[in-house]
């Protein structure tokens, strides 16, 4: 096939795009496969930290509290760091990979506070969030639309919650109002998942790849989480 032809076929596919539609669809899957990694290792993380007796049993305790609060920053700080070497292979894997285990046993100790049916519930339900999201992202770039405008509202709202978020820690309101800052949390991460994927399909360059991933992987764990706080005060 010929230069021009390929342009004829992914104006087609993607009205606002002209490149290769096989060398976009090649760094689409290299991002999905480096996703699903992420995933399997979360998943994996994760069931660790909650079947292990001794490793539930210490998030329980206060320090084990002040051992979460170090992981969290830690984590903020390899996020951090990994933005400076994104294109510097392998060093963007290894900080990717922290970053990972990092985010797994965070989302494991979210689990430890709940139980195994909201658990189940919540990921049921993101699993069917993301995948009708995605979906509904490609089919929207494929005719054309564009979601980069979302970008600047998402950012203002989630600083907003997370600013709210912090005064109810200070001055608590209640468990509906905590729900209600879940909720739209989860709102927030949903609108994320649309505006990354569309980033990833249009705008993102072929060595954005680590970064591509990290984003979408942030905003499907922090998908779960918030359906898991919702889902467990409805159950509790």
């Amino acid at each position: 096939m010929g230069k021009q032809e390929f342009d004829i076929e992914a104006q087609k596919h993607y009205p606002s795009q002209n490149e290769d539609p096989q060398l976009r669809w090649g760094f689409i899957r290299k991002v999905y496969s480096i996703l699903t990694l992420q995933l399997l290792l979360t998943v994996l993380v994760a069931s660790i930290v909650v079947v292990t007796p001794r490793i539930n049993q210490f998030f329980h305790t206060r320090t084990g509290f002040l051992v979460y609060i170090i992981i969290a920053i830690f984590t903020m700080i390899i996020g951090l760091v990994m933005q400076c070497v994104l294109e510097r292979h392998p060093v963007n894997m290894i900080m990717l990979g922290l970053f990972t285990i990092g985010f797994s046993i965070m989302v494991g100790v979210s689990c430890v506070f709940s139980n195994g049916k909201v658990i189940l519930e919540a990921s049921i339900l993101t699993t069917v969030l993301v995948v009708s999201l995605t979906l509904f992202t490609f089919w929207a770039a494929k005719r054309g639309y564009d979601f980069n405008f979302l970008g600047p509202f998402l950012f203002v709202t989630l600083i907003l919650v997370l600013l709210f978020s912090m005064i109810q820690i200070f001055f608590p309101m209640g468990s509906l109002v905590r729900m209600i800052i879940s909720f739209v949390i989860a709102l927030i991460y949903c609108g994320f998942i649309i505006y990354d994927t569309d980033n990833m399909i249009k705008r993102c360059s072929y060595d954005q790849y680590i970064m591509a991933a990290a984003m979408l992987y942030i905003d499907m764990i922090q998908l779960f989480i918030a359906l898991l706080q919702i889902l467990g005060f409805i159950d509790g």
